[in-house]
């Protein structure tokens, strides 16, 4: 297996060059400048990497598949990724590396969300709720559903494809890639604040632009669950398989309804942040908990070659096992 390393980059100059570094103790770097002001892409090739450019900003996804293409011309059968801000530990790649070496058909996912209290709550709160529609959608067993740290087998992407833009990109490849029956594998890395003051992801645009598509992909899955339990339950179902159904379908039934409850406090608590006051922490942590899908999962190991391992077993077959 060849591996390249991606890392997509919009005025990061103060952190790409630390980066660029950490990274290319691993593997050949690969800068994707996008459209940058600061100085980005000369303190990335200062470090070593080789960059590419966009003349203008393009987005995330854009710049993944320019990216993505510039590794397959070089050879690579995979891809990690990982930002360009200093948010992700490039001394965490081995331990993708590692389940990568295990299962070589995944697509494997850095999950940053050992150690919560380094997030925003805000930003948490919306980390839950999509990773639980994804959940719902998916059944990949998938938690940090947001995390842009993984590493992309180019068969996969090659097979799934990927059209949305921004960062609606890395949740489409999760949902297309459960729906092509590739299996995904999340392994434990290090949480580390944005050395920015303010994310590139944007909380309105990006926000909507993901809700938006999630709520597309639920509609999907709750049209195939009422045509499955029109037709009835399939026989070769154990009670206990049809208990864990039902009470998937009735945690989904319930936060599907209370989501217009949820933006409403989320509005409410915009227009009375400075009272202090959380009305969508309680929430979240009540109608959009993973386990309410799942049941409960061991709590996840620290980083190190320990944490490689599978965080959720996947309800759905792998690819290899399809074909």
């Amino acid at each position: 297996m060849t591996l390249i390393i991606v890392i997509p980059v919009y005025n990061e100059a103060e952190a790409i060059g630390r980066v660029v570094a950490g990274a290319r103790q691993h593997a050949p770097v690969i800068v994707v400048d996008d459209g940058s002001s600061d100085g980005s892409a000369a303190e990335a090739n200062r470090a070593g990497a080789e960059v590419v450019r966009h003349a203008e900003r393009r987005g995330k996804a854009a710049a993944l598949r320019t990216g993505f293409a510039a590794a397959r011309a070089r050879g690579a059968s995979a891809v990690v990724t990982l930002d360009g801000d200093g948010q992700h530990a490039p001394e965490d790649i081995p331990v993708l590396l590692g389940a990568v070496h295990e299962t070589p058909d995944r697509l494997v996912v850095g999950n940053r969300l050992a150690d919560t209290s380094r997030f925003v709550r805000a930003r948490l709160n919306a980390m839950e709720v999509a990773a639980f529609f994804v959940e719902w959608v998916s059944a990949l067993g998938v938690r940090d559903t947001q995390s842009g740290f993984r590493v992309y087998p180019l068969a996969l992407l090659d097979d799934v494809g990927g059209w949305r833009e921004g960062f609606v990109f890395e949740t489409e490849v999760l949902i297309a890639a459960a729906r092509r029956g590739w299996r995904v594998r999340e392994v434990i890395v290090s949480s580390i604040p944005s050395a920015r003051r303010r994310s590139r992801f944007r909380p309105v645009r990006d926000g909507v632009a993901i809700g938006a598509y999630l709520a597309r992909e639920t509609l999907v899955r709750w049209a195939r669950e009422i045509k499955t339990s029109a037709g009835g339950l399939p026989a070769a179902e154990g009670e206990g398989e049809r208990d864990a159904r039902r009470r998937r379908v009735r945690a989904a039934a319930v936060a599907t309804m209370a989501t217009p409850m949820l933006v409403g406090a989320a509005v409410m608590q915009a227009a009375l942040g400075r009272l202090g006051l959380d009305l969508v922490s309680p929430l979240v942590r009540w109608l959009y908990a993973c386990e309410r899908l799942t049941g409960p999962v061991a709590s996840p190991a620290r980083p190190g070659a320990a944490a490689a391992r599978d965080l959720g077993a996947p309800l759905v077959p792998s690819r290899v096992a399809r074909q």
